[in-house]
């Protein structure tokens, strides 16, 4: 059976990056989403967020700048941080960590699927001034 991977980011909303077929419709952006997608592991990742697409286009670096590895290593961390702060709302903003991150560190998800990811977590420290 088929596996997929649903992310839907709208207005730093990030919901799942695993291996289960979790889907969340949110509605809101007038900006294209960007899609990430790994045919032979049948993962997609959808994000939606205002500002992300033209942020990856003019300020991220190229996907080969740095290695895969280096993306999987600094992706453990920031899906650490982010799941502690999504689940402490009180504590931070739950406008932008609203939804844990189910990212499976031992899924080869591909350099495309983790170098959008890292620059997801970059765009949101340079969008909402949050520091890692």
């Amino acid at each position: 059976m088929k596996q997929l991977l649903y992310i839907l980011i709208i207005t730093s909303v990030m919901v799942s990056c695993g291996t289960s077929s979790k889907v969340t419709t949110i509605t809101n952006s007038d900006e294209v989403p960007v899609k990430i997608a790994n045919d032979s592991l049948q993962y997609e990742i959808i994000i939606m967020d205002n500002g992300f697409n033209t942020y990856l286009h003019s300020i991220a670096k190229p996907k080969n700048y740095y290695s895969q590895q280096y993306y999987e290593t600094k992706n453990k961390f920031y899906v650490t941080e982010w799941n502690i702060r999504a689940q402490n709302p009180l504590r931070y903003d739950d406008s932008i960590y609203s939804n844990k991150i189910d990212y499976d560190f031992n899924v080869d998800y591909g350099l495309d699927v983790n170098y959008k990811l890292y620059n997801y977590f970059k765009f949101v420290e340079y969008k909402y001034r949050q520091r890692f």
